[in-house]
């Protein structure tokens, strides 16, 4: 039981998530988690500058994660306040609440 959980976990943190189009281990670290063939095809002098390269573009992903989420959030807002009725009150509109009792 306990490794099927580690690998829905890794499986769960790779897959892209519709409001981020991004994995949650790819928005956390900027890039998407290793296997262990990653190692193995990473030639040994492009790891020296890996951790500079991984920083910048992790800059840049978090920039593009919010505008994205941003995007999803105000898709969901405008379905939800399609059939929004707006109303206003004045100051002397008599307004009954509901009590639960």
């Amino acid at each position: 039981m306990d490794t099927k959980l580690s690998h829905a976990e890794i499986t769960y943190n790779r897959i892209p998530s519709y409001a981020t189009s991004h994995s949650p281990f790819e928005v956390r670290y900027g890039l998407n988690s290793l296997t262990p063939l990653d190692f193995i095809l990473i030639p040994k002098e492009s790891k020296l500058r890996f951790k500079a390269r991984v920083r910048a573009k992790e800059m840049k992903l978090y920039d593009q994660v919010r505008a994205q989420i941003k995007k999803v959030n105000e898709h969901y807002k405008s379905k939800a306040n399609k059939n929004l009725i707006h109303l206003e009150f004045k100051l002397e509109d008599l307004v009954a609440t509901l009590e639960k009792g």
